[in-house]
């Protein structure tokens, strides 16, 4: 009897082996550290210097009927919902033929969000005093974001869409975007997702980008509506951005943007300058960025602010 078991035994496990040959994959890390060192003019502290760092874990493997699986996940103490070393964790699975279909355990974006970054590089996200209530507006994304990216079917569009249960009423907010790239140096996106993150209450949103680039000058705009079920909490951003590439070393960038909140007294307007330097895996970066009315008045205590910022980051 005891032989029988010896022989299932081994039978099993030899299965198991052929089963894992047949799901293996590769596994590959990389990381990123930061020294910055910041100013604000609006801020008791002043000068401030601080560090970053993160690695990722990045592996992919193909099953036997041809389908792709991957799974990632960031090392970042205390970032992500601050409970654990874990930022940013997904994992997915498709192909060229059928598309893929993500899951974001943190840290997604809904297909809209992920377009929405304003032409001049979301200067406003800098420290400037903006409080969180001013920032630009955005349906629900994060944890348990679900994503599924079309496969191509034509040249230069690419589609996704993606649903999030985020939210009180549990009723989901749906989102897609698209990018076309299929003319050269030119870059169109748009995007629109909805937020129906709160009982008796939604918002949808609108994202729109155009950029084109001509030798070393890129040139680019964008705008972004919010249209909120409270007329109050409706907003539009919009901005505008120029960047030349000196040498493949070296670019200058520079930007506004404008928030504008319906009931405010005085729009937001936000611009800087950015100067970065990348040899191998290191980039030196530096930035100088002003806005004013941050408080979205025109009469506020910290209403105009400044800010500057050196940093190194190295990619490992």
């Amino acid at each position: 009897m005891n032989n029988f078991k010896k022989i299932g035994l081994t039978a099993l496990a030899g299965s198991l082996v052929a089963s894992s040959v047949a799901y293996a994959g590769e596994l590959g890390v990389s990381g990123t550290a930061t020294m910055k060192v910041t100013n604000n003019s609006y801020s008791a502290a002043g000068k401030t210097v601080a560090m970053g760092n993160s690695v990722n874990f990045a592996g992919s493997g193909e099953t036997d009927g041809g389908l792709t699986v991957a799974v990632s996940f960031e090392l970042d103490q205390g970032a992500g919902d601050g409970t654990g070393p874990f930022d940013s964790h997904k994992v997915s699975v498709g192909s060229d033929t059928l598309g893929t279909v993500t899951v974001h355990g943190h840290g997604g974006d809904n297909a809209a969000a992920a377009i929405d970054g304003t032409a001049a590089g979301d200067l406003w996200d800098n420290t400037l005093g903006i409080s969180a209530a001013n920032d630009p507006a955005v349906a629900p994304s994060g944890n348990g974001l679900v994503q599924y990216t079309l496969p191509s079917f034509a040249d230069g569009l690419a589609v996704n869409a993606t649903y999030s249960s985020v939210g009180s009423n549990h009723g989901g907010s749906g989102a897609f975007g698209i990018v076309y790239t299929g003319i050269e140096g030119l870059t169109v996106k748009y995007g629109s997702s909805e937020d129906n993150s709160t009982v008796a209450v939604s918002a949808d949103a609108t994202t729109m980008g155009l950029s084109y680039a001509y030798g070393p000058i890129t040139v680019g705009v964008s705008s972004a509506t919010y249209d909120h079920t409270t007329a109050s909490s409706d907003q539009d951003v919009t901005a505008w951005g120029i960047s030349y590439t000196v040498s493949d070393s070296i670019s200058v960038s520079y930007g506004q943007e404008e928030i504008d909140n319906n009931t405010s007294t005085a729009d937001i307007e936000v611009s800087g300058i950015v100067a970065s330097y990348t040899s191998g895996g290191m980039t030196v970066s530096a930035r100088q960025i002003s806005g004013d009315n941050v408080d979205a008045s025109s009469t506020g205590v910290n209403n105009d602010n400044e800010t500057w910022q050196l940093s190194a980051s190295f990619a490992f």
